[in-house]
């Protein structure tokens, strides 16, 4: 009697340790599929081709654990970022333009022009980012795949230009602590959008190089 229940504590400790040893396994499994050391690697080898590399690196290594494991993916946050802080400072403006308009400011003209930009700067950056997750080179080159890639480098840049002309509407280095908080969130729009633009590029360069290739 006493071997038999020995026999069964042996049982269960087995057991036990063999659930255990699967919880543990597929843990660690589960562990190596959603982290990816490669990723963050990749987006610093990026980065490196952007104008505002150290600028790339921070705000798109948030990112390395997830499934950003080519160009166009990498492309698509750098685009999605750029729209995300370009809709935050466009809400600050809107702010800051309210209350400037309370105390009929003579500063509010020039930031009026400046959120019209930012205004045309988000539709660009949609219009890019949805033209973007229509491709689906999965399933072949399409046909007009260079119409599609030509829009998006269209509406990035235009983007980009309207960010730049919002900075160009706060010249100087003498101004108010509100001109100078404005004129620093619109030219990280600028510069974010410019690294968005040159992932772009990387992305669409190898479509170019094959086709040109051919004979």
């Amino acid at each position: 009697m006493a071997e038999l229940r020995l026999s069964m504590v042996f049982f269960f400790l087995f057991i036990f340790y063999y659930i255990n040893l699967s919880t543990v396994e597929s843990s660690m499994a589960r562990a190596r599929h959603f982290k990816h050391p490669d990723t963050k690697a990749f987006i610093e080898v990026s980065c490196q081709t952007t104008l505002y590399p150290a600028l790339c690196i921070k705000c798109l290594s948030r990112y390395a654990n997830s499934n950003v494991r080519n160009e166009q993916q990498l492309a698509q946050v750098a685009l999605t970022v750029s729209l995300y802080k370009a809709r935050s400072t466009r809400l600050y403006m809107l702010k800051v333009a309210k209350e400037l308009e309370s105390i009929k400011s003579k500063e509010c003209p020039a930031l009026r022009d400046c959120l019209q930009q930012i205004d045309d700067s988000i539709n660009q950056l949609s219009h890019s980012n949805r033209e973007l997750r229509r491709f689906d080179l999965k399933a072949g080159m399409i046909d007009d795949l260079f119409w599609h890639i030509d829009n998006v480098d269209t509406w990035i840049s235009a983007a980009l230009t309207d960010a730049s002309n919002c900075v160009d509407e706060f010249p100087g280095h003498r101004m108010s602590k509100m001109k100078a908080t404005i004129k620093g969130k619109v030219m990280n729009v600028a510069q974010l959008t410019s690294n968005a633009l040159a992932l772009f590029h990387r992305y669409a360069a190898r479509y170019r190089s094959a086709t040109n290739k051919k004979p």
